[in-house]
């Protein structure tokens, strides 16, 4: 069973991710299937499609949008499968809805996509403590390589480019490699900057 140009995945564990462990505590965030930064993105894919290769093979773990496993309501109140659903607990997912694929350990950047670390603002004296618009590029990819822009650069990127995701309770920004606009050179006082909220969370999305 093979799609010709999809991949056929499911999801690792459950469609929405609506709740956090906090130390010994589970803290509920969403009730509502509307809020799609409680859907879950982390997949495993079963089939890979026939009409081309990647370098994403059966059995790896990927994160994919937020719509392929979003259910929604219909036109008569009634509640409904995502339109990427296809059987049992199998969804079709088109190659520009992966972001990130993990083989070997470690997570790798699909497409032209890359994932920003935040950064600490370290002069501010507001209660937002972290740098706007530059991080540390944690998974980069070649249209960046070929730039001189590697993982662990320190980069500036545009506004309005990022969209959040939580990766190994870690969270970054993901967006496409135009977004990066400047490299900077590194000053040796960066910190990481990551909500207590993101480290002691038990969701990959």
């Amino acid at each position: 069973m093979k799609s010709l140009y999809d991949f056929i995945i499911k999801p690792v564990g459950d469609l929405y991710k609506n709740e956090i462990q906090v130390d010994d505590k589970k803290l509920v965030l969403n009730t509502k299937i509307e809020s799609w930064k409680f859907v879950n993105r982390l997949a495993e894919v079963v089939e890979v499609p026939i009409a081309f290769k990647t370098k994403i093979s059966k059995g790896d773990n990927i994160i994919v949008h937020q719509n392929v496993f979003r259910v929604f309501y219909d036109m008569r109140g009634e509640k409904k499968k995502s339109r990427s659903f296809f059987k049992d607990n199998l969804y079709f997912c088109n190659i520009d809805q992966i972001y990130l694929y993990k083989n070997s350990n470690r997570w790798h950047s699909f497409g032209d996509r890359c994932f920003i670390q935040p950064i600490k603002d370290l002069k501010s004296k507001t209660l937002d403590k972290e740098q706007k618009l530059i991080g540390i590029l944690k998974y980069g990819n070649s249209s960046l390589e070929t730039l001189e822009i590697n993982e662990g650069d320190k980069v500036g990127y545009t506004p309005n480019s990022e969209w959040e995701f939580l990766v190994d309770k870690e969270r970054l920004y993901c967006m496409k490699s135009n977004d990066i606009v400047i490299k900077y050179e590194h000053e040796g006082n960066e910190e990481k900057y990551n909500p207590s909220w993101a480290s002691s969370s038990q969701r990959i999305n």
